[in-house]
Protein backbone atom coordinates (compact mmCIF):
# COMPACT_ATOMS: atom_id res chain seq x y z
CA UNK A 1 0.00 0.00 0.00
CA UNK A 2 1.13 3.60 -0.67
CA UNK A 3 3.03 5.23 2.17
CA UNK A 4 4.02 1.96 3.87
CA UNK A 5 7.72 1.08 3.86
CA UNK A 6 8.69 -2.60 3.97
CA UNK A 7 11.22 -2.82 6.83
CA UNK A 8 11.90 -6.52 6.33
CA UNK A 9 15.30 -7.35 4.83
CA UNK A 10 15.24 -8.06 1.12
CA UNK A 11 15.84 -11.75 0.51
CA UNK A 12 17.21 -14.12 -2.09
CA UNK A 13 17.03 -17.89 -2.45
CA UNK A 14 19.62 -19.81 -4.47
CA UNK A 15 18.29 -23.28 -5.29
CA UNK A 16 14.57 -23.50 -5.97
CA UNK A 17 14.14 -27.25 -5.65
CA UNK A 18 11.68 -28.97 -3.34
CA UNK A 19 12.93 -27.20 -0.20
CA UNK A 20 14.17 -23.92 -1.64
CA UNK A 21 10.94 -23.36 -3.55
CA UNK A 22 8.96 -23.60 -0.32
CA UNK A 23 11.34 -21.25 1.48
CA UNK A 24 10.91 -18.68 -1.28
CA UNK A 25 7.14 -19.18 -1.28
CA UNK A 26 6.86 -18.56 2.46
CA UNK A 27 9.02 -15.45 2.18
CA UNK A 28 6.82 -14.06 -0.59
CA UNK A 29 3.59 -14.90 1.23
CA UNK A 30 4.87 -13.18 4.40
CA UNK A 31 5.56 -9.93 2.64
CA UNK A 32 9.28 -10.13 1.93
CA UNK A 33 10.78 -8.80 -1.27
CA UNK A 34 12.40 -11.99 -2.56
CA UNK A 35 14.13 -13.14 -5.73
CA UNK A 36 15.42 -16.59 -6.66
CA UNK A 37 17.80 -18.44 -8.92
CA UNK A 38 18.08 -22.04 -10.09
CA UNK A 39 19.92 -23.75 -12.93
CA UNK A 40 16.78 -25.77 -13.68
CA UNK A 41 14.36 -24.19 -16.14
CA UNK A 42 11.54 -26.24 -14.60
CA UNK A 43 12.26 -24.99 -11.06
CA UNK A 44 12.56 -21.43 -12.36
CA UNK A 45 9.21 -21.64 -14.17
CA UNK A 46 7.49 -23.14 -11.13
CA UNK A 47 8.68 -20.26 -8.95
CA UNK A 48 7.75 -17.63 -11.52
CA UNK A 49 4.26 -19.17 -11.72
CA UNK A 50 3.53 -18.11 -8.13
CA UNK A 51 5.01 -14.65 -8.55
CA UNK A 52 8.56 -15.17 -7.31
CA UNK A 53 10.91 -13.14 -9.53
CA UNK A 54 13.97 -15.05 -10.73
CA UNK A 55 17.31 -13.64 -11.83
CA UNK A 56 19.58 -14.52 -14.72
CA UNK A 57 22.50 -15.40 -12.47
CA UNK A 58 23.59 -15.73 -8.85
CA UNK A 59 25.31 -12.34 -8.68
CA UNK A 60 22.08 -10.63 -9.70
CA UNK A 61 20.31 -12.18 -6.72
CA UNK A 62 23.06 -10.94 -4.42
CA UNK A 63 22.99 -7.38 -5.75
CA UNK A 64 19.36 -7.00 -4.67
CA UNK A 65 19.35 -8.88 -1.37
CA UNK A 66 20.39 -8.29 2.22
CA UNK A 67 19.93 -11.92 3.28
CA UNK A 68 20.44 -14.82 0.85
CA UNK A 69 19.49 -18.42 1.61
CA UNK A 70 21.55 -21.04 -0.23
CA UNK A 71 19.80 -24.40 -0.68
CA UNK A 72 21.86 -26.50 -3.10
CA UNK A 73 23.09 -30.07 -2.75
CA UNK A 74 26.85 -30.34 -2.31
CA UNK A 75 29.84 -28.58 -0.77
CA UNK A 76 31.19 -27.81 -4.25
CA UNK A 77 27.90 -26.25 -5.31
CA UNK A 78 27.82 -24.11 -2.16
CA UNK A 79 31.40 -22.95 -2.79
CA UNK A 80 30.59 -22.14 -6.42
CA UNK A 81 27.46 -20.20 -5.42
CA UNK A 82 29.23 -18.10 -2.81
CA UNK A 83 32.78 -17.75 -4.18
CA UNK A 84 34.33 -15.91 -7.09
CA UNK A 85 31.70 -14.63 -9.50
CA UNK A 86 28.93 -15.63 -7.12
CA UNK A 87 27.36 -13.96 -4.13
CA UNK A 88 30.57 -12.44 -2.77
CA UNK A 89 30.99 -10.57 -6.05
CA UNK A 90 27.73 -8.68 -5.59
CA UNK A 91 26.57 -8.65 -1.97
CA UNK A 92 26.98 -5.35 -0.13
CA UNK A 93 28.89 -5.22 3.17
CA UNK A 94 26.54 -6.03 6.03
CA UNK A 95 24.66 -8.65 4.02
CA UNK A 96 24.24 -12.22 5.30
CA UNK A 97 24.49 -15.59 3.55
CA UNK A 98 22.56 -18.45 5.16
CA UNK A 99 23.81 -21.88 4.08
CA UNK A 100 20.77 -24.12 4.43
CA UNK A 101 22.48 -26.96 2.56
CA UNK A 102 23.89 -29.87 4.56
CA UNK A 103 27.66 -29.61 4.10
CA UNK A 104 30.90 -30.04 6.03
CA UNK A 105 31.49 -27.74 9.02
CA UNK A 106 34.95 -26.82 7.69
CA UNK A 107 33.42 -25.64 4.40
CA UNK A 108 31.21 -23.22 6.35
CA UNK A 109 34.19 -21.96 8.36
CA UNK A 110 36.28 -21.35 5.26
CA UNK A 111 33.46 -19.46 3.55
CA UNK A 112 32.89 -17.42 6.71
CA UNK A 113 36.53 -16.32 6.64
CA UNK A 114 36.38 -15.42 2.95
CA UNK A 115 33.15 -13.48 3.36
CA UNK A 116 34.46 -11.59 6.39
CA UNK A 117 37.10 -9.98 4.18
CA UNK A 118 34.23 -8.32 2.29
CA UNK A 119 32.22 -7.44 5.39
CA UNK A 120 29.62 -10.13 4.64
CA UNK A 121 28.31 -12.57 7.22
CA UNK A 122 27.95 -16.32 6.74
CA UNK A 123 25.74 -18.54 8.85
CA UNK A 124 25.30 -22.27 8.50
CA UNK A 125 21.54 -22.79 8.81
CA UNK A 126 20.69 -26.41 7.93
CA UNK A 127 17.08 -27.42 8.44
CA UNK A 128 15.37 -30.53 9.80
CA UNK A 129 11.90 -32.12 9.98
CA UNK A 130 11.64 -32.79 6.27
CA UNK A 131 9.52 -31.82 3.31
CA UNK A 132 6.24 -31.65 5.19
CA UNK A 133 7.68 -29.04 7.56
CA UNK A 134 9.12 -27.13 4.60
CA UNK A 135 5.70 -27.12 2.96
CA UNK A 136 4.08 -25.89 6.18
CA UNK A 137 6.77 -23.37 7.11
CA UNK A 138 7.53 -25.19 10.37
CA UNK A 139 11.15 -26.26 9.87
CA UNK A 140 13.65 -26.31 12.71
CA UNK A 141 16.76 -24.34 11.77
CA UNK A 142 20.11 -25.09 13.42
CA UNK A 143 22.36 -22.02 13.26
CA UNK A 144 26.13 -21.75 13.47
CA UNK A 145 27.86 -18.39 13.29
CA UNK A 146 28.05 -14.98 14.92
CA UNK A 147 25.01 -13.70 16.82
CA UNK A 148 25.12 -10.31 15.06
CA UNK A 149 24.52 -11.98 11.70
CA UNK A 150 21.73 -14.13 13.10
CA UNK A 151 19.99 -11.02 14.39
CA UNK A 152 19.80 -9.67 10.84
CA UNK A 153 18.86 -13.00 9.24
CA UNK A 154 16.35 -14.08 11.90
CA UNK A 155 13.26 -12.55 10.22
CA UNK A 156 14.07 -14.38 6.98
CA UNK A 157 14.69 -17.71 8.71
CA UNK A 158 11.50 -17.30 10.74
CA UNK A 159 9.48 -17.03 7.54
CA UNK A 160 9.89 -20.77 7.00
CA UNK A 161 11.10 -21.99 10.40
CA UNK A 162 9.24 -22.38 13.69
CA UNK A 163 12.38 -22.94 15.78
CA UNK A 164 15.56 -20.97 15.05
CA UNK A 165 18.19 -22.46 17.34
CA UNK A 166 21.64 -20.86 17.68
CA UNK A 167 24.04 -23.72 18.42
CA UNK A 168 27.35 -21.84 18.50
CA UNK A 169 30.12 -20.60 16.16
CA UNK A 170 30.42 -21.38 12.47
CA UNK A 171 30.05 -25.06 11.63
CA UNK A 172 28.07 -26.01 14.71
CA UNK A 173 24.77 -25.80 12.86
CA UNK A 174 26.10 -28.48 10.52
CA UNK A 175 27.32 -30.54 13.48
CA UNK A 176 23.82 -30.41 14.97
CA UNK A 177 22.32 -31.48 11.64
CA UNK A 178 24.72 -34.42 11.39
CA UNK A 179 23.89 -35.53 14.94
CA UNK A 180 20.20 -35.27 14.10
CA UNK A 181 20.66 -37.33 10.95
CA UNK A 182 22.59 -40.05 12.77
CA UNK A 183 19.76 -40.42 15.27
CA UNK A 184 17.07 -40.25 12.58
CA UNK A 185 18.49 -43.01 10.37
CA UNK A 186 19.32 -45.21 13.37
CA UNK A 187 15.72 -44.86 14.58
CA UNK A 188 14.36 -45.77 11.15
CA UNK A 189 16.45 -48.95 11.11
CA UNK A 190 15.38 -49.88 14.64
CA UNK A 191 11.72 -49.12 13.87
CA UNK A 192 11.83 -51.25 10.73
CA UNK A 193 13.21 -54.28 12.57
CA UNK A 194 10.78 -53.95 15.49
CA UNK A 195 7.74 -53.50 13.24
CA UNK A 196 8.85 -56.33 10.94
CA UNK A 197 8.97 -58.71 13.89
CA UNK A 198 5.63 -57.49 15.20
CA UNK A 199 4.00 -58.02 11.80
CA UNK A 200 5.42 -61.54 11.48
CA UNK A 201 4.00 -62.35 14.91
CA UNK A 202 0.53 -61.21 13.85
CA UNK A 203 0.26 -57.66 15.23
CA UNK A 204 -1.66 -54.95 13.37
CA UNK A 205 1.18 -52.52 12.69
CA UNK A 206 -0.81 -49.24 12.45
CA UNK A 207 -2.49 -50.03 15.78
CA UNK A 208 0.86 -50.94 17.28
CA UNK A 209 2.49 -47.73 16.06
CA UNK A 210 -0.27 -45.68 17.70
CA UNK A 211 0.24 -47.56 20.95
CA UNK A 212 4.04 -47.24 20.85
CA UNK A 213 3.77 -43.47 20.58
CA UNK A 214 2.64 -43.57 24.23
CA UNK A 215 5.64 -45.68 25.22
CA UNK A 216 9.33 -45.31 26.03
CA UNK A 217 10.11 -46.45 22.49
CA UNK A 218 8.36 -43.47 20.90
CA UNK A 219 10.37 -41.47 18.34
CA UNK A 220 9.73 -38.94 15.58
CA UNK A 221 10.22 -41.30 12.63
CA UNK A 222 7.88 -43.84 14.21
CA UNK A 223 5.20 -41.16 14.63
CA UNK A 224 5.10 -40.68 10.84
CA UNK A 225 5.97 -44.19 9.75
CA UNK A 226 5.63 -44.69 6.01
CA UNK A 227 6.15 -41.01 5.14
CA UNK A 228 9.95 -40.90 5.19
CA UNK A 229 11.78 -41.60 1.95
CA UNK A 230 15.32 -42.24 3.18
CA UNK A 231 16.41 -40.20 0.17
CA UNK A 232 19.43 -38.47 1.71
CA UNK A 233 20.54 -41.24 4.07
CA UNK A 234 23.62 -42.26 2.07
CA UNK A 235 24.91 -38.69 1.82
CA UNK A 236 24.14 -37.98 5.48
CA UNK A 237 25.89 -41.11 6.70
CA UNK A 238 28.90 -40.42 4.48
CA UNK A 239 29.20 -36.99 6.11
CA UNK A 240 28.92 -38.45 9.63
CA UNK A 241 31.44 -41.21 9.02
CA UNK A 242 33.89 -38.87 7.28
CA UNK A 243 33.73 -36.49 10.24
CA UNK A 244 34.28 -39.39 12.64
CA UNK A 245 37.26 -40.55 10.61
CA UNK A 246 38.77 -37.05 10.74
CA UNK A 247 38.89 -37.23 14.55
CA UNK A 248 39.63 -40.98 14.68
CA UNK A 249 36.40 -41.78 16.52
CA UNK A 250 34.89 -45.26 16.01
CA UNK A 251 31.15 -45.30 15.21
CA UNK A 252 30.33 -49.01 14.92
CA UNK A 253 26.56 -48.58 15.24
CA UNK A 254 26.46 -45.91 12.55
CA UNK A 255 28.66 -48.00 10.29
CA UNK A 256 25.93 -50.63 10.42
CA UNK A 257 23.19 -48.03 9.98
CA UNK A 258 25.02 -46.78 6.88
CA UNK A 259 24.80 -50.26 5.36
CA UNK A 260 21.20 -50.91 6.42
CA UNK A 261 19.94 -47.60 5.00
CA UNK A 262 21.32 -48.43 1.54
CA UNK A 263 18.35 -50.77 0.99
CA UNK A 264 15.78 -48.71 2.89
CA UNK A 265 13.12 -46.73 1.03
CA UNK A 266 9.55 -45.54 1.44
CA UNK A 267 8.09 -48.64 -0.22
CA UNK A 268 9.81 -50.99 2.25
CA UNK A 269 8.63 -48.92 5.19
CA UNK A 270 5.08 -48.63 3.89
CA UNK A 271 4.92 -52.39 3.24
CA UNK A 272 4.71 -53.02 6.97
CA UNK A 273 1.51 -50.99 7.22
CA UNK A 274 -0.57 -53.17 4.89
Amino acid sequence: MDGIVNTKPTAGVIGLGAMGYQMARHLKEKGFIVAGYDVSAEATAKSQAIGIPTKADIAAVGSGAEVVVVMVQTDKQVIDVIGNGGLLASLAPGSVICIASSIAPDTCRQLEREAAEKGVGVLDTPVVLGQEAADNGTLTVFVGGEAKWLEKAHPVLSAFGSNILHIGPSGTGQIAKTANNMLLWACICANFEALSLAKQLGADVPTLVSALMHSSGANWSLSRWGKSTGKWAEKDMDVALDLAQSVKLPLPLNGLVDQLMKSMNRERMQSLLS
